[in-house]
């Protein structure tokens, strides 16, 4: 990292699409960090997350933000209109396609909002190793030309880590020279008990169904940490009390399941002992509150 600094070039660069389109997946394979965490399930993100990714020719702070979808809560809202006050403050936007979906309605209906556009947009068709032949991107690719005034369109699959060299020397190429906005060694703008909750999140994500899942939220509590062990304890809120003995499990298995896997990948990511301590508690109606959605970290609402 010994370029002169006036020869570097920085920005900042907005990462937005559809749900489960692997935004996140994304920013964490060209971070070389799990920055978002990242699930199956539609709305996983719910914050805009930066990831920073430095090297000898710059910096670039990739914003992840929660998809874009017909909200239903005034959560859903708030994760729109996050999405979107990004687009204002970018060098650059990445607007993601599943691939393998081809182009959807809802890919048409964000194109919408992003054009006409002062600020370059590329389309990143992701998922390409889910094409059953990989001579259907040519096709996608004439389709998304078709759809808005797109300055790149680059094929590529964050999950094997193809065509991740090309966007990124195709990013750079777009960005205004400047200085690093973050020391060389930071890869988040958020604190870890961020991150620790959201890996919480992620547990819960991954091992509940139906309606329990996105109606939940974490919340550190106490963090207590020595040189070799991380001392935590979380609050885990619902809305019914259906939720919360769905989460709790039949003598407590379910949340026991939720904290050891929860409590395997913190002591993975910080290299130490973990001691993870769950409470559940319920908060009706919470994704339509504004005070919760305030108390919750949602802000601007």
């Amino acid at each position: 990292m010994n370029a002169p600094e006036a020869k570097r070039r920085s920005g900042f660069v907005a990462v937005v699409g559809r749900p489960n389109v692997g935004k996140s997946t994304l920013v964490n394979a060209v971070v070389g960090s799990k920055v978002a965490i990242v699930t199956p399930k539609p709305q996983t993100t719910r914050h805009n997350i930066r990831g920073v990714y430095t090297e000898e020719r710059g910096q670039i702070v990739f914003v992840d933000t929660p998809g874009i979808h017909r909200p239903k809560s005034k959560l859903g809202e708030w994760m729109n209109e996050s999405a979107r006050r990004v687009l204002r403050d970018v060098d650059l936007v990445l607007f993601v396609i599943d691939a393998s979906r081809g182009w959807t309605e809802g890919d048409a209906r964000i194109a919408g909002e992003l054009f006409p556009s002062a600020v370059p947009v590329f389309a990143v068709l992701n998922k390409i190793d889910a094409l059953p032949n990989r001579a259907l991107v040519l096709p996608l690719i004439e389709r998304v030309q078709d759809a808005g005034e797109f300055r790149e369109i680059v094929p590529v699959s964050a999950l094997r880590g193809e065509g991740l060299d090309r966007l990124v020397d195709l990013v750079f190429a777009y960005l205004p020279e400047g200085p690093y906005f973050y020391p060389p060694d930071v890869l988040s703008d958020r604190p870890e008990a961020f991150h620790a909750a959201e890996i919480i999140r992620e547990k819960i994500l991954l091992l509940t169904e139906e309606e329990v899942p996105h109606a939940v939220d974490v919340q550190i509590e106490s963090w207590e940490e020595t040189d070799r062990l991380l001392s935590l304890s979380a609050v885990i809120t619902v809305e019914r009390e259906g939720q919360k003995a769905i989460l709790i499990g039949r003598g407590g298995s379910k949340l026991k399941e939720i904290g050891t896997a929860a409590r395997r990948e913190l002591e993975e990511r910080f290299g130490k002992k973990v001691f993870l301590k769950l409470w559940v508690r319920v908060r009706e109606r919470w994704r339509d509150r504004p005070t919760f959605l305030r108390e919750f970290g949602y802000r601007d609402t």
